[in-house]
């Protein structure tokens, strides 16, 4: 199997918008951008949700049948490791090995050595195609990255070899992900991040670095954009060479992880892949879940009602529901309307301060936020939401097939 050059990743919480996120695909081949749908739904949501993988499989089945799609998509098994990936094994074909937690933990002094001496024709003056300035690479250099991600190649192969023993290696797309940390990567580091895979047989189609900035869930970037799109282009000419160098798949692609909404950097980054000609894969699925709740507001009513309930709820487990997405949320409490402010709120008002355009003066992203991490709360109602889901379904697709395509699409390839 092999991703194409552009791919999106178009998770759904709660498996019910399969057929709108495709006509937003649909749409976007319509207007000459071929992309990939990939269904992606991580172990954590499944057990929040008290879902299964064989949900997500069934949901991008039933939309690929029933909208006649005929091109190439995929379900991931997003965010696993050696103790989760057994349950998405026979529903996936799409694995991001997420070893984000093994870096910095210690090699051997022995494979720290072994990697300096596969790389020691790098020392002195790295020069990669079409960057500038040439990288100083020493043996302390190749220490410090060994050190600080072998540990991790490691385990990517580890999780890598156990699904191809178990699913053969040319029946599923393997992506790494290192991206739920701290600190960024750099293009260097990300040079010799791909020469440990490659030692260690991974043949990863895409990878997820931690870049440079806040990567927040559902809101915009923030950070300094002109430091990200030179990291961003230097990653491309980094994994260009590198695939000619460590003999990598010639498809591989950067993938951009909490990539909804950074529509700051969305033209800087469709410009670069343009400018290239090199892929992407964007991740866009919590996204999916505010737009059901804008469209439940927007249905006024019980569903109003019941949108009301999620934010009261969530306001009120605000600690609870925060904690697990500490690393990629960023919300100012103060800036949070009461329960009781929102309980006066018509749907129009609820979807206008939910909605992400920014240049609506309504909109608020720490209300965004806490919407996007409380799912939970959503899930808790059982049937009482998948049911109002499904009662709305006209009003609630159209929001999740318009956020798609015309706010991430379009804002990406300036269509």
């Amino acid at each position: 199997m092999k991703i194409k050059k552009y791919s999106f990743g178009i998770g759904d919480r709660f498996a019910n918008q399969g057929e709108a996120q495709l006509k937003a695909i649909i749409k976007a081949k319509e207007a000459g951008i071929d992309i990939t749908p990939v269904w992606n739904k991580s172990n954590r949501e499944h057990a929040i949700i008290h879902s299964e993988p064989s949900d997500t499989r069934a949901e991008a089945d039933s939309a690929v049948k029933a909208l006649g799609w005929t091109d190439d998509y995929f379900v991931d098994a997003d965010h696993i490791n050696l103790s989760t990936v057994d349950r998405f094994l026979d529903s996936s074909d799409f694995f991001t090995l997420d070893v984000a937690d093994y870096i910095g933990k210690p090699s051997t002094a022995e494979e720290i050595a072994e990697f300096i001496e596969n790389n020691k024709k790098y020392l002195g003056k790295l020069n990669i195609p079409g960057i500038d300035n040439p990288f100083d690479i020493s043996e302390d250099t190749l220490k410090e990255i060994g050190s600080k991600f072998l540990f991790a190649a490691k385990e990517a192969s580890k999780i890598y070899n156990y699904i191809a023993d178990k699913k053969g290696a040319e029946n599923f797309i393997p992506e790494v992900s290192m991206d739920e940390v701290e600190e960024a990567q750099s293009p260097v580091e990300m040079f010799f991040i791909l020469s440990a895979l490659a030692q260690h047989g991974v043949p990863a189609q895409t990878i997820a670095p931690k870049f440079t900035g806040r990567f927040n869930k559902g809101v915009d970037y923030v950070g300094d954009i002109n430091q990200f799109a030179k990291e961003f282009e230097e990653d491309l000419l980094v994994i260009d060479f590198s695939v000619k160098e460590f003999s990598l798949p010639e498809n591989l692609k950067l993938s951009v992880h909490s990539g909804s909404d950074k529509f700051a950097i969305y033209p800087l980054m469709g410009n670069l892949i343009k400018k290239y000609n090199k892929g992407i894969h964007v991740k866009t699925a919590g996204t999916t879940w505010l737009e059901e709740l804008i469209g439940l507001a927007l249905a006024g009513g019980e569903a109003l009602e019941l949108a009301r309930s999620i934010y009261k709820k969530g306001y009120g487990r605000m600690d609870e529901l925060c904690g697990p997405y500490a690393t990629v949320i960023d919300i100012n409490t103060t800036g949070l309307p009461a329960p009781e402010e929102v309980q006066g709120w018509d749907g129009q008002k609820y979807a206008r301060t939910l909605r992400h355009v920014k240049s609506d003066p309504d909109y608020n992203p720490n209300f965004r936020q806490l919407i996007h991490v409380g799912y939970k709360v959503a899930a808790e109602y059982g049937s009482e939401y998948t049911d109002m889901l499904k009662k709305y379904a006209g009003i609630v697709g159209q929001q999740v097939t318009e956020n798609i395509y015309d706010r991430h699409i379009k804002t990406l390839f300036g269509l």
